[in-house]
């Protein structure tokens, strides 16, 4: 993962004066399509975000991502490279 960026939280504007709201934040993300791909168009893409780590599919980019805690990335990528059976 890159290093981390600081993300920005801030009210939501359906929250009026409240004191209890829901915060959001902007995910800085550049995805990116996995090395081991080669040049095939059906892929997950990857991106660093701040607290962990995002997965997509690259057919449809616009249908959103899951974001991963980084803990649980960091454990996903310690079991893909064990070596296999």
């Amino acid at each position: 993962m890159s290093s981390p960026t600081r993300m920005i939280f801030f009210k939501s504007s359906y929250s009026g004066n409240r004191a209890e709201c829901v915060e959001v934040a902007h995910i800085p993300a550049a995805f990116r399509k996995s090395s081991y791909s080669g040049q095939e168009p059906n892929c997950v893409e990857v991106a660093d975000l701040p607290c962990g780590a995002a997965v997509r599919d690259s057919k449809h980019p616009d249908r959103g991502h899951l974001p991963f805690p980084a803990a649980e990335w960091d454990a996903f990528l310690t079991a893909a490279r064990l070596p296999r059976a």
